[in-house]
């Protein structure tokens, strides 16, 4: 990253250049700004041509302020990370330069006490580099004669240490294009100088790292208490989260959000461009299910993990951690609460079912009588005409009421089953044959999929073309207009499923909870008796079966219906 910096500032005189050092570490500005500040200051005291800090951090050099003068402007240069790998020293500039040698030894501590271009300090002064030096450096308690040329990288060089306590934490490199050009009046003020900027720095990094961790800390205890709120939309959540990242990050106002979560996108705005993004999957139970990014819409310093930190890598997959666990929980919640409306439901139609068991059995024998005694009435052939058809109607409601009778009595499961060996497609194909003209007739497309690798089931043949049937008249009795009709049918390692889905009106949530009720019915009053799908459910609960219904209004019904083969 590339700055100008318009010098119209007087000379700053040596007797106020710690001030100003000082004054500056005072200022709520961030390190990488201080830095520049204070090259600028250096710049404006010593009139040489280029300054190089250099801060180190961990195993890393936080980063690189290179600030060359060129008439009335500095211009700064921001330089990313130098990782350090094991049993390496800290390499400042190129390590297979004279220079990057050079700095490496003072940066250790390898200096020369026996040659006069260091001080007692350790740093390093030389008005003329154009020549070669040599130098006795000390590396793992041995000494080692060095010859360094330092042609081509200045003609006058001050290499001068940041301590802090007994570490050395950074270098400030002066260069020179002319010869003699630092004094050594310079060179102890830069010393001093050095000793209160790397007190500064340090300041500002533990007031800086005390500040990230307070952000990080706000964010994570304002997630932990979205996590106990598991009952709001998942968008909501998601929303909250995003608007907790900005300010958790360094520089909020180019920061954004995003969470990817199974294939659907949330952001805390619309995102045109992204200079860098620091990303962390979301892992539900085991199995990823999308992705956070935090997102810079500029481009940054480069420090850890580009422009982000270490620590808010941490942060992130932390935050990511915890998105998992709220949606786990989520899940688990959703998936409990399912569960007991389904236990419910069953209960409820348990109920119905000797309910509706006891009133077939108290109906079903007076029910027989009335339609024996009529059907041998009906047998004298002297009756008058209009007796003859009031016997015949009271017979044809009897016979209409035992089938409605034999139906509640499959649904109340007091009609057991006749298995046999069943082939599910066999039922499906045979059941097809009677829908097939209807469906061209109403302008509804048939489509079946039919899975080759069906297992036989221990079946009662009769009821499961029954459960087709009723099905299949369900679908089209939405579809008054055309659709299609998916018949399907497929197996995995348990169970075999039968699915019936049409593209019609849809069926609500509350119609969806009454369903399978005894004539429960959305239809008008003659149109139906609310008997079909009650007896799909006996069926399905006496074969072990299970049942499972999706709809939305006006987009269609999926019916699965699964029974075991094992």
């Amino acid at each position: 990253m590339t700055m100008i910096i318009d010098n119209k500032h007087p000379d700053i005189g040596s007797s106020h250049l710690a001030t100003q050092v000082l004054n500056l570490a005072s200022f709520h500005i961030r390190r990488v700004d201080y830095i520049q500040e204070i090259t600028k200051l250096f710049l404006q005291f010593s009139k040489c041509d280029s300054i190089e800090i250099w801060i180190k951090k961990d195993n890393n050099f936080q980063f690189i302020e290179i600030a060359h003068i060129s008439k009335d402007s500095f211009e700064f240069d921001v330089k990313p990370f130098f990782y350090e790998g094991k049993n390496n020293a800290a390499h400042i500039g190129n390590k297979k330069t004279a220079l990057g040698l050079l700095s490496k030894q003072i940066f250790m501590g390898n200096n020369d006490p026996a040659s006069p271009l260091f001080t007692k300090n350790g740093s390093f002064w030389s008005g003329e580099t154009t020549k070669s030096i040599n130098l006795a450096i000390k590396s793992e308690d041995q000494i080692h004669d060095i010859k360094l040329d330092l042609t081509g990288s200045c003609k006058s060089l001050l290499l001068i240490p940041l301590v802090f306590g007994k570490s050395n934490i950074g270098l400030i490199k002066l260069k020179s294009e002319r010869y003699n050009f630092f004094t050594k009046v310079e060179l102890e003020l830069f010393e001093h100088i050095g000793l209160i900027l790397a007190s500064t720095l340090m300041n500002k990094r533990i007031r800086e790292e005390l500040s990230e961790r307070i952000k990080e800390l706000t964010c994570l205890y304002e997630i932990a208490k979205i996590m106990v709120q598991i009952n709001r939309p998942i968008d909501e959540i998601f929303h909250d989260i995003l608007k907790l990242l900005p300010p958790a990050w360094q520089y909020p106002e180019i920061t954004c959000g995003k969470i990817i979560f199974d294939s659907h996108s949330y952001s805390t705005r619309d995102i045109q461009s992204c200079a860098d993004k620091q990303v962390a999957n979301l892992v539900v139970a085991g199995k990823k299910r999308g992705s956070i990014e935090v997102i810079y819409l500029k481009e940054m310093p480069k420090l850890d993990e580009g422009p982000f930190l270490n620590e808010e890598r941490s942060l992130i997959n932390t935050i990511a951690e915890n998105i998992g666990l709220i949606i786990e929980r989520k899940e688990a919640a959703e998936e409990r609460n399912k569960l007991q409306l389904q236990l419910r439901h069953a209960d409820r139609l348990a109920t119905i079912g000797q309910l509706t068991a006891g009133v077939a059995h108290e109906i079903n024998e007076p029910l027989g009588n009335i339609l024996g005694l009529a059907q041998l009435a009906a047998k004298f052939k002297e009756l008058p005409k209009q007796v003859k058809q009031d016997l015949q109607r009271i017979i044809a409601i009897s016979m209409d009421a035992r089938e409605i009778i034999k139906h509640l009595m499959i649904f109340a499961r007091q009609k057991k089953p006749k298995k046999t060996n069943v082939n599910l497609n066999t039922v499906v194909n045979d059941g097809l044959k009677f829908f097939e003209s209807r469906c061209m007739k109403e302008g509804i497309e048939l489509v079946r999929k039919l899975s080759s690798n069906v297992p036989e089931i221990i079946a009662d043949k009769t009821q499961i073309h029954q459960v087709l049937v009723n099905l299949i008249t369900n679908a089209l009795q939405a579809m008054p207009l055309g659709g299609k009709l998916l018949i399907k049918t497929e197996a995995d390692e348990n169970h075999v499923s039968l699915i019936v889905e049409d593209t019609g009106t849809g069926i609500s949530d509350d119609v969806k909870k009454q369903m399978f009720i005894p004539f429960f019915t959305t239809k008008e009053v003659g149109q139906g008796t609310g008997i079909g799908l009650s007896v799909v459910h006996g069926v399905i609960t006496s074969h072990n079966g299970t049942i499972k219904v999706e709809s939305e209004i006006g987009e269609g019904t999926r019916f699965e219906v699964q029974l075991p083969h094992r």
